[in-house]
């Protein structure tokens, strides 16, 4: 069991190596995280877009059948 562990591990380091990652390596601070923090942005405002168009359309689809059940 423990080496079945340590060898999930070893594979999962040497995967996420290989991996491309939102920020380069050499930066320091803040601008390290640039790319991250403007793609959690875009999807954070895209987020509060959709839910708003979805309420705004669900109260209008309740007042339609509020009226027509009337």
């Amino acid at each position: 069991m423990l080496a079945k562990t340590r060898t999930f591990f070893s594979e999962v380091k040497s995967e996420l190596q290989k991996a491309s990652w939102p920020w380069d390596p050499q930066e320091r601070g803040v601008k390290k995280y640039r790319e991250l923090i403007d793609s959690t942005t875009v999807v954070i405002v895209a987020m509060l877009l959709l839910s708003g168009f979805v309420s705004l359309w669900d109260l209008v689809m309740m007042s339609l059948v509020g009226t027509l059940t009337k």
